[in-house]
């Protein structure tokens, strides 16, 4: 297998149904038919390059944590500035520019709500810009990865469907480190798990039990490679928000979220006057007039034509990071 052909499996093929177990990086080679050493090499310089965050864990939002979107409109000559002073905050994990008056958007997450409220109200503080909240209401295009085929969802698990969120419980200790150690992804050696459980101060055995009943129950929505769109040449990046009618926004964002090209779809709530917006969805692409000519379609053919929507592009890219809960 050549270099480049193990490079498009590694991002492609791994984001989701990661082994878990002993010497995942040895069942990964077995898997490519390579040597142990090049998976762990071919890993180590993706992640130098950028090109991939972590391989590991990603948290479902309001499972273990409270997390929210925010946005601010801030005046150009002072959004740089502005935005170093979100970004010195760790419970900022994303920080991006968009095209609009609300012109910065972040993502804060804390270990409970009212360490997430207080972070919110230090940021608000820090930034001296009145701050727009936009908390989860519901996600409806679970995150399983991000395609590199051009095959869309096709091969991926069949789409979650919105639930009832779970009141996310009180970590104890054990979990707390865990969840500590995740955070900076799993360590590229041969025995991972056993790098973690030494961390944590337990047996490897119990490192990999949580992690699999994590996964199963939905705290975990999926663990793998972590890759970054930007670096791998998906830099036209969209946030298409819609005004949908409250009655019919749940069967809207579950036909949004099967949609080819849409990574993610949530409701967040409406705050009036400034913000009329309730169904979020982001949609990647490689040039501009690509995702312009997608969310034309996705709107002439979902009968959207009649609903208020902005698209909001990203300009800058200030900070993206794993979220940060301990």
């Amino acid at each position: 297998m050549t270099d480049q052909a193990l490079d498009f499996r590694l991002l492609n093929d791994f984001q989701r149904d990661f082994p878990l177990c002993p010497a995942p990086f040895a069942e990964l080679a077995e898997r490519l038919g390579v040597a142990e050493n090049a998976v762990l090499r071919l890993l180590e310089t993706l992640r130098r390059d950028g090109k991939i965050s972590r391989v590991g864990a990603v948290f479902a939002p309001k499972r273990i944590g409270a997390s929210t979107l925010a946005a601010m409109a801030v005046a150009p000559e002072k959004l740089a500035a502005v935005a170093e002073a979100v970004n010195r905050f760790p419970e900022v994990n994303h920080n991006y520019e968009r095209e609009h008056r609300y012109n910065l958007w972040f993502v804060v997450t804390a270990g409970s709500e009212g360490r997430l409220q207080a972070a919110l109200g230090a940021i608000e503080q820090a930034a001296g810009q009145p701050l727009l909240r936009l908390p989860l209401l519901q996600e409806f295009h679970i995150d399983l990865g991000f395609s590199l085929d051009g095959k869309g969802k096709e091969g991926l698990p069949a789409p979650v469907r919105r639930q009832a969120f779970v009141a996310p419980r009180p970590l104890d200790e054990f979990e707390r480190r865990l969840v500590m150690a995740l955070q900076e992804g799993l360590p590229l050696f041969m025995r991972p798990f056993s790098v973690l459980a030494s961390r944590v101060g337990c047996e490897e055995s119990e490192v990999l039990e949580r992690i699999r009943r994590w996964c199963a129950e939905g705290i975990i929505k999926r663990f793998g490679v972590v890759v970054r769109h930007h670096e791998l040449g998906y830099t036209a990046n969209a946030m298409l928000v819609h005004d949908i009618p409250d009655a019919a926004v749940a069967e809207m964002g579950e036909i949004l979220a099967g949609e080819p090209g849409v990574t993610l779809c949530y409701q967040r709530p409406r705050v009036l006057p400034d913000w009329p917006y309730n169904l979020f969805c982001m949609i990647h692409g490689q040039v501009r007039a690509e995702v312009e000519a997608r969310i034309a379609e996705l709107r002439a053919r979902l009968h959207l034509e009649d609903c208020a929507h902005a698209v909001l592009f990203s300009l800058t890219r200030f900070k993206q990071g794993g979220a940060r809960y301990v």
